[in-house]
This record gives structure tokens, C-alpha cells and sequence, in this order.
């Protein structure tokens, strides 16, 4: 399976060149035109590289957007027929890979990439003749312009902000400051190593409550690597579960349509009407073009159609703080709904095998199994050899129930009973 919940993302590695240069050529066959950026990951100038020359072989125009958030790459990509960002997210710097675009900002659809993929086993020719060009390009000022005439931040709010020495380091620490906001900014150098783990959960950043503290911040906000996630914690130094945020952000927008995941909290059904994909971004993405409008997943992906169909960490980040602006964040959490959650992850080398004998379809898509008051998803990691598991119930004990039954299925599968 080459793209996994959110593009393609492997272990660095001469295979990883060569795919980058394979999909190069098939993509550049299909769109005349692409975008290409990166994250500050120390191998991006190779697989960006590899890239573009796959596209340059057939004889594309190439666009060279250097490092940038892969939101304002989607966002820019309408410059072009297709755009490409070259990172692996929030995983760790030894993982790179490759997400696509169409221009609106979208993933490529679960249609697109199996052309992609049935492309790779009869490449094009390429001719010495017919060769295509690169060059330089700005991918931040339109998405930077776009943000700020997007967002209404009250002047003068003390923020922290961790961009994780990732590609928000370029972006939402300038963005912040330019529309009056007083930004502490931790991390927020590109350096190609990251300080902390990139993925924005909450064990990553005991240090930021006392940061909020001594700031009298009114908000933290956290970026992954490539800055497509944000997550934030409220005035008084509690991080913010992606679920409440969910519901933060419907609510501040007065949206009645929302697309989130199988593994989102029932509690977002109490502010707006909810349609559920797979776990994914690419997913709701999807979703998101032909119905609702708000839509994003636990994780920190949230996407606005009115900036792009691409999950936006700059624009979330400055929508929040333009909530923070204006509302007591804790206060509204506290009026929201919460219903307990479990999460769980099994390391397993053989965890597609486990969920196609289980009965999923599609392991990443993984299985949910529902009862009346409770639900667990069982899925396959896309990007590491793991099996996920996340479990609700309106009570603690219908939560733990749910869980326990999750694993009981796996469990005998593993067996070989189920």
C-alpha cells in the first residue's frame, strides 16, 4: 500500500529516493504544473530534489517553494495544478515522505492515488528533449495575507507558542506578531532536529503551564512538524483535548455542518449535525468538498473550506487566539459536554494482517463497534507498525467496557481463534 491515512511517509532510505523520483514522473505526467515544499527535515533537500527531478524528466513546470508549512503549500498550490509537500509530519525526523494536492487545497483522493499508484508499474518515457523547468517561489505570503484578512485577533493578548523546530518556525511566530498579538515562541527555529517529540499530545510539553503562568498568557499554542496539527492548552495551563477543541472551533464559527472522524467524541453531536469518515485528514478532506463546513479530527487536524481543504495549523492558530480574545476558553470548556475516552495503542509488526482477519476492509479504515451508549475503533496505524485503539462510553465504565472488548477481538485474532 503506498499512501498510507495522510499522503506517503517511510524510513529514509534508497527506496524512499527512487519512489520520490518514480512519483514524480507519474504526477508530473497527470499535471503540467506543481508546487513543491518541505519541511525543515534534514533529508527534504534529497527527496525534494528526487522529486523534482521526476517531474522535470517529463517535462513539468515546477514551482520550488522551499521550506514551508505544508498548509500554505496546499493553499498556494492554486498557482499550479497540483502541489506537493515533502514531510512525514509529526513522526520523528528519521521518517520523510511525500503529501499531494489538488489546487483547492485538497488531498488526493482515494481515486487519484491509485492512479498514482497504477502509474508507478508503467512509468513514462522521458525524452532529453522534452524537459521541464524549476523555479523559485513564495508559498507563504498568500497564505500569510489570506490568514490575516481571514482572523480579527485583539491587540495586544500574551500567547506561547511552540512550533517544535518545525516548518510553523517560518510562519505562525511573524503571522502572530503582524496582527498584534505578544508571542513567546519556544522551539520556533527550523533546525531539522526537533526539541521535543513532533507530535503535539499532551506528555510532549510539560513545560508549557508554567510558560502560560509566568506570561499571564492568555492561550499555548503547539504546531508538528509541518504545522498542518495544532493543539493548544486554555488560560490556566490545561491542555485542550482535540475533541473539546473540535467542538471549540464549531462553536466560535456558529457552523451547523461538521465532518469529523470515527474516533471523535459523541459530544460533537450535541452542537452541530456530524458526518464521520475513516481516521484521516485526507478523509474528511474529501468529505469536507461536497458536504459541511468545518470539519477536522481529534489529532489536531482542522480544516476550514475558506481558506483551502487542507488542515491549517497558521490559520487555527490565529482563530484561536482571536477566540481567546474574546471568550474565557475555560470557561466555555467547562459548559461543553465530556464523555470518557480511552486510547490505546498495541505495537504490532502484523497489525494489517490482524484487522483484515478481523473483517476491516481497509486496515487503516480499521472497524467501530457500537453499542448504545458507548463505541471502540480498532485500526491499523498508516504510518507505524502499530494497532490503535480509542474507546468512548457516557460513562467510565461503559469507556472501559468498550475498550476491553476492542482487545478482546484482537486478542483472539492474534490466536487465530476469531
Amino acid at each position: 500500500m503506498l499512501f498510507g491515512s495522510s499522503g506517503i511517509r517511510r524510513l529514509y532510505n534508497q527506496d524512499l529516493l527512487n519512489l520520490s523520483l518514480r512519483v514524480g514522473m507519474v504526477v508530473g505526467s497527470q499535471a503540467g504544473s506543481v508546487l513543491v515544499g518541505r519541511d525543515c527535515r534534514k533529508t527534504g533537500p534529497a527527496i525534494t530534489n528526487a522529486f523534482i527531478a521526476g517531474l522535470c524528466s517529463v517535462g513539468t513546470r515546477v514551482l520550488s517553494g522551499g521550506i514551508a508549512p505544508t498548509p500554505s503549500v496546499a493553499y498556494s498550490g492554486r498557482a499550479t495544478n497540483a502541489a506537493c509537500m515533502v514531510t512525514a509530519s509529526h513522526n520523528p525526523e528519521a521518517y520523510n515522505g511525500l503529501k499531494i494536492f489538488n489546487p483547492d487545497g485538497s488531498s488526493f483522493s482515494a481515486l487519484q492515488q491509485e492512479d498514482v499508484e497504477n502509474g508507478l508499474s508503467d512509468l513514462p518515457r522521458p525524452e532529453w528533449n522534452h524537459q521541464g523547468t524549476s523555479s523559485s517561489w513564495d508559498p507563504l505570503t498568500p497564505h500569510h495575507d489570506a490568514i490575516l484578512a481571514g482572523t480579527d485577533i485583539k491587540e495586544g493578548i500574551s500567547v506561547i507558542l511552540d512550533c517544535g523546530n518545525g516548518a510553523g518556525s517560518v510562519l505562525t511566530p511573524a503571522l502572530l506578531s503582524e496582527a498584534g498579538v505578544k508571542v513567546t515562541a519556544v522551539h520556533a527555529n527550523p533546525s531539522g532536529t526537533f526539541s521535543r517529540p513532533s507530535e503535539p499530545l499532551e506528555e510532549h510539553f510539560p513545560y508549557i503551564p508554567s510558560l502560560i503562568r509566568k506570561n499571564s498568557a492568555r492561550c499555548a499554542i503547539v504546531h508538528d512538524g509541518d504545522a498542518d496539527r495544532m493543539m493548544a492548552f486554555d488560560e490556566k495551563g490545561m491542555y485542550i483535548p482535540g475533541d473539546m477543541l473540535l467542538i471549540l472551533f464549531a462553536k466560535y464559527l456558529d457552523v451547523k455542518h461538521v465532518v469529523t472522524t470515527y474516533d471523535a467524541s459523541m459530544a460533537v453531536e450535541e452542537v452541530a449535525e456530524v458526518r464521520r469518515t475513516p481516521v484521516g485528514d485526507a478523509y474528511v478532506s474529501e468529505q469536507l468538498v461536497r458536504w459541511g463546513e468545518f470539519g477536522g479530527e481529534p489529532s489536531g487536524a482542522w480544516i476550514f473550506p475558506q481558506i483551502s481543504y487542507c488542515p491549517d495549523g497558521p490559520f487555527a492558530a490565529a482563530l484561536f487566539c482571536e477566540m481567546a480574545g474574546e471568550w474565557n476558553i475555560s470557561a466555555e470548556l467547562e459548559a461543553i459536554p465530556r464523555y470518557p475516552i480511552l486510547r490505546r495503542s498495541l505495537d504490532l509488526a502484523t497489525s494489517h494482517e490482524v484487522l483484515f482477519q478481523i473483517g476491516a476492509v481497509n486496515s487503516t479504515d480499521g472497524i467501530r463497534i457500537e453499542e448504545d451508549d458507548g463505541w471502540c475503533l480498532i485500526r491499523a496505524s498508516g504510518t507505524e507498525p502499530k494497532i490503535r485503539f480509542t474507546a468512548e462510553g457516557r460513562t467510565m465504565d461503559i469507556a472501559k467496557k468498550m475498550l476491553d472488548k476492542g482487545e478482546e477481538i484482537v486478542r483472539l485474532a492474534r490466536a487465530g481463534v476469531a
